[in-house]
C-alpha cells in the first residue's frame, strides 16, 4: 500500500476518533451537570446558588411562555 494512502487513512481515522472522543467527553459533562442540577433541586435544604438562580429561571420561563402565546392570543 502506498504511504500516501496510509497517511490519508491515518489522518481520517485520527480525526474521526478525535472528534468522537471530544463529543463523548462533552456529552458526559453535560449529563453530569444535568444530573447534579436534579439532585440539587430535590434536596430539602437548597444551596445558595440554587436560591440565587431560581428567580431568574422563573422569570425566563414566564417570558418564554408569554412569547409562545404570541401577540393577541390568550
Amino acid at each position: 500500500m502506498d504511504p500516501l494512502w496510509i497517511s490519508v487513512i491515518g489522518f481520517f481515522m485520527g480525526f474521526g476518533f478525535g472528534v468522537g472522543c471530544a463529543l463523548a467527553v462533552m456529552y458526559s459533562i453535560y449529563t453530569g451537570g444535568y444530573r447534579k442540577a436534579l439532585e440539587d433541586s430535590l434536596r430539602e435544604e437548597k444551596s445558595e446558588r440554587y436560591l440565587q438562580l431560581l428567580p431568574k429561571a422563573r422569570k425566563k420561563l414566564a417570558k418564554e411562555q408569554d412569547a409562545s402565546h404570541g401577540p393577541g392570543v390568550h
